[in-house]
Order: C-alpha cells, then structure tokens, then sequence
C-alpha cells in the first residue's frame, strides 16, 4: 500500500497502515499517535508530511501505524483524545501547537511526546528543562517567535506606511508569548495594536469589523492551528474588510492574503516525523536537542496588492522568495 493510498482522514478517526494481515505476519508495527487541533480539511496534508519524515528518518510505512486524532477545532476534544492516545499504548505522540502538547504531557509522562510548536518557549512554559537536554518526555520543533513579530510588523509598516494602527489575531490557546513577543516589537516600531482574541472560526469575522472600526490600516494574524487550518477563509476576510495582512502561514498569501513570512509547515512536519523515527530507534526524547524550523518562506501576493491599492516597495520585493502575480 502507498502513502497515498494511505492517507483517506476521517474526522478524529484513527488512521492505520499497511493491513491487518501484514501486522499479524511480522509483529512489529509501531503506532504513532498524532494529535491534531485544526480542521479536517488540513490533517491530511500535515500526516502525509510526518510519514515523509518518519520514512526519511528510517522508518519504512510497511512498519508503522499511524493513530490520528482531530479535533477539527474544538478545544473541548483535546484532553479526551490525548487521553485516548494513551489508552492505545502508542509508541510516540506527535503534538501540533501548545494546546496539544499540554493535553499530552497532562495525560501522560512516559510516552514520548514530539511537539510541532510554532507558538511557544518551550522553557518559559516548562515543556523541556534546556535546549539540548530536554529532560523529560517531551522534544520536538519549536520556533524562536519575537524575531518574526518584528518581521512581520516591519513588512506591514512597508507596505503601508501611513498605517499607525495594526490589529492582531491572537488565539489564545496557544498562551502569551507570541502577544508579548508582537506588543514588544509594536512599541519599537512606533506601531498602535489593537489585540482581537479569537478561539474559534466563527470569531473571525467579527474581529474584521471590529480591526476596521478601530482604525486599523493592516492586519498580523498570529501563529496557532487555528489560523493555520482556515487560510483561505482568512484571505477572504481580508479583502472583503479591505485590510493588508500578514501571518506565518504561506497558504495565506497563495490563498489570496497579501504577504506570509514563516516556516515551511511541510517541511516542519516532517522535521516531526524525522524527530519520532529517531526516538521509535532508540533515542531517548530526555537528551534529544529541540530543533528549530529549518526552511522558511516570504511569499508576496502582488494581485492582492494591486486590488487593495497598495504598492510593495522594490526592497520588500526583493526579499520575497515567491511573488503571486
């Protein structure tokens, strides 16, 4: 059976392959759970992406069953399906977001946990003990965020330069740090943010209406599942409020938004993938290193520009690594 063949998700059923003959012939499929927090609609390209890495990292899929969990965006179904995870005696978890990875270590302090965490410091929140000797159950990715909040804030103030006033969409499930690292750069940058708190899609729209009657001039939608699952409902809202927008998601400008500046999230999942493989061979996740992001994209929407009536500067230009025309 292929990957592709493989991979058919069904909300937060559990997904396994290859087939029940294979694994009572040899015995020795390892399960990785996966617990995703974002909607259906993604969960099949972020699992293609992890069996890619676990593959990369040594392990082929004829010897690996993959138990997914979705929560298609409801908060509420995270601690049930992390604690569902560990009933099923799996051998890794792999956990999207803060969210997920409190729920994991909540539910369970000897399975290995391998976080894809784009929103947190994985020490101020006591996920690991130190970089390089995490400590306890729990490594992964995570990204250095307060570098980006000033990249992001920089590209809007670019684009628009008359702007003074920024709304952010925060999820408030992925915790403060983000909001602090983006408050702190606003006040370098002389910017005025107006913070939007959102926790499900439904909350998008309204914090559209209210970025506009505030003011706002541009729009910085934050890193969590939520915003990267609904990037083309994002996209649409910015445009239908007439707002330049940037977040870490690339999808976003593809989908239509002005500008993204972020980490591959292929390329992240698989990194995840390539982390589990290593602790399903041997490695102990207490003296695996965290990593980081290792490939990164700028991409521009110069369609989108051109009907929001703005004109990205030849430096900004430059720099994107793809430009939608």
């Amino acid at each position: 059976m292929t990957r592709r063949e493989f991979i058919a998700l069904l909300g937060g059923a559990a997904v396994a392959w290859p087939s029940t003959a294979y694994a009572q012939q040899s015995g020795q499929l390892r399960q990785v759970g996966v617990l995703w927090p974002g909607p259906k609609s993604v969960a099949q390209s972020r699992v293609a992406s992890i069996v890619s890495g676990l593959e990369a990292g040594g392990l082929p899929s004829d010897k690996l069953t993959i138990v997914l969990r979705v929560t298609d965006g409801d908060p509420a179904l995270l601690q049930p399906m992390a604690a569902e995870l560990v009933d099923r005696k799996v051998d890794v978890i792999i956990a999207a977001g803060p969210a997920s990875v409190r729920a994991v270590r909540a539910a369970t302090s000897s399975i290995p946990i391998v976080a894809g965490d784009l929103e947190s410091d994985p020490l101020s929140t006591g996920f690991i003990a130190e970089n390089r000797r995490p400590g306890g159950n729990v490594t992964g990715v995570f990204l250095d965020f307060p570098d980006f909040s000033k990249k992001w804030l920089q590209a809007l103030k670019e684009a628009v330069p008359q702007n003074t006033v920024v709304a952010v969409l925060w999820d408030s499930a992925t915790g403060r740090h983000q909001r602090n690292a983006v408050e702190a750069a606003a006040a370098e940058l002389n910017l005025t943010l107006t913070m939007l708190e959102v926790r499900v899609s439904n909350d998008f729209e309204p914090a559209f209406q209210s970025a506009k009657d505030q003011g706002a001039g541009g729009l910085v939608a934050l890193s969590s599942p939520l915003i990267g699952g609904n990037t083309k409902l994002l996209a649409d809202l910015a445009m239908k409020y007439r707002l330049p927008a940037i977040t870490l998601f690339a999808q976003f400008a593809r989908d239509g938004g002005l500008m993204a500046y972020g980490p591959s999230l292929q390329a992240v999942n698989r990194q995840d993938g390539v982390m589990a493989a290593k602790i399903l061979l041997g490695a102990n996740p207490a003296e695996t290193p965290i990593e980081t992001p290792t490939r990164f994209e700028f991409v521009l929407n110069l369609k989108t520009a051109k009907a929001l009536g703005v004109v990205i500067p030849a430096p900004t230009l430059l720099r994107a690594d793809e430009v939608i025309e």
